[in-house]
């Protein structure tokens, strides 16, 4: 099962590295991983989705809480939440093409942020089943590249992650 790991982190360095080393150490797989600074600077959010049993996710989130960096710990998946993720994905845009790319575009609610005579850069912010789903719709011999933030998530209404 995928889970939506979100932890309050000292902002200073090595943290970061310290908190990815018990992943890989543990032979944990990080799916993505975001990281930015909170509204109080000396704090940092990183949000990191993964996949395991409620045992495994159990473990990490023991092994999270030991590190001395590590203000809180939350699995956004256990409750409601909100999730995002942003794609930026360039894509061939040639004669006809062009309109169709728009349309799909369009039905997703993307927006194009840059054209070119032969290619279009399209920006598209949802779940990840969403941007999946527009990678599926486009044809695949049109995309060039495509790049993803990983992915971010909020608890749902007054519940917050703080100390």
């Amino acid at each position: 099962m995928r889970h939506i790991i979100s932890v309050l982190v000292e902002n200073e360095a090595g943290a970061l590295s310290r908190l990815v080393g018990l992943f890989s150490q543990r032979g944990y797989n990080i799916e993505t991983l975001n990281v930015a600074p909170t509204e109080d600077p000396t704090l940092s959010r990183l949000t990191l989705t993964t996949y395991g049993d409620d045992h495994k996710i159990e473990q990490i989130t023991k092994q999270l809480n030991k590190l001395v960096e590590v203000v809180k710990v939350v699995d956004l998946s256990e409750g409601s939440h909100i999730e995002r993720e942003l794609m930026l994905i360039k894509v061939k845009a040639l004669g006809a093409s062009r309109a169709e790319i728009k349309r799909t575009a369009d039905i997703f609610r993307a927006q194009i942020v840059d054209v070119t005579p032969t290619t279009y850069t399209i920006q598209i912010a949802g779940t990840t089943e969403k941007l999946d789903g527009f990678i599926d719709a486009l044809a695949e011999n049109t995309i060039l590249e495509v790049v993803r933030s990983g992915v971010s998530g909020i608890a749902r209404g007054e519940k917050v992650l703080a100390i």
